[in-house]
């Protein structure tokens, strides 16, 4: 016989009352999640599934984020809403709460890192978050058609791209590479130009350059910037430690 799939985030944590009252009452108390709502039961006396209080705001969205990132940190995740009924769920139509860009290091799984599932973030990644006209519409996609009210430039510890291209920079070598990687070179370079000389490690004060300088980028866009004006947005910057799991925003 096949074992249940485990409870998703989306459902609450059993706590069960005295055995009195619940044997007159048949009665099971359910102790909420975090962010979870009110639980409701059929028939049965089976409790359904509860789902989050919607997000309406960037900063319960970034609460939202932290929240999972610190269960990440701590290893207390919860079970990834993956399962058949989330898929199914999303399958009809889709309301993330945020937009995150953040690197192609395999190291820094985005949903991962916050402990989200199926349906919750839209996620854009590149090479040290760089930005081209791809990166950039895809990020205004998810802001302004999906209305996500967050949007995350999430950059991280020994960011190998910055790091490719401080030694790149260091040798003279901006314009010597093959492929569309020279693109990433130029694209990172004026965080790098930024911080040389400044006290300091060069490179984690690079990315977090690196992050503000993509944070201003994005806010040229016809598209952020108004949103971000009006209040529909909430544009923040945050660092990936690699060695302890947390995100720090910045």
């Amino acid at each position: 016989m096949s074992l249940p799939p485990p409870p998703s985030r989306r459902r609450f944590l059993s706590n069960a009352l005295g055995a009195s009252l619940g044997a007159s009452l048949g009665v099971v108390v359910l102790s909420s999640c975090q962010d979870a709502g009110t639980p409701s039961s059929g028939a049965s006396g089976q409790l359904a599934p509860v789902v989050e209080p919607p997000v309406t705001t960037g900063d319960q969205a970034l609460q939202r984020l932290l929240e999972g990132n610190a269960r990440f940190v701590a290893n207390r995740t919860e079970a990834i809403d993956e399962g058949v009924d989330r898929r199914v769920a999303v399958s009809k139509g889709q309301q993330p709460f945020a937009t995150v860009i953040g690197c192609v290091d395999s190291r820094v799984p985005i949903e991962l890192v916050f402990d989200r599932g199926l349906g919750d973030l839209v996620v854009v990644r590149s090479a040290g978050e760089a930005l081209d006209h791809s990166v950039t519409g895809s990020l205004e996609f998810g802001v302004a058609e999906l209305k996500t009210p967050l949007l995350m430039v999430l950059g991280h510890q020994r960011c190998g791209a910055i790091d490719a291209t401080i030694k790149a920079m260091d040798s003279h070598r901006t314009g010597g590479h093959s492929g569309e990687i020279g693109y990433l070179v130029d694209t990172l370079s004026p965080a790098v130009r930024q911080v040389t000389g400044k006290p300091g490690d060069r490179l984690e004060n690079a990315v977090h350059a690196n992050v503000q300088h993509v944070l201003a980028e994005l806010r040229k866009s016809p598209v952020l910037g108004p949103l971000e004006k009006s209040g529909k947005v909430k544009l923040v910057g945050a660092y990936y430690e690699l060695d302890t799991g947390k995100v720090v925003v910045l």
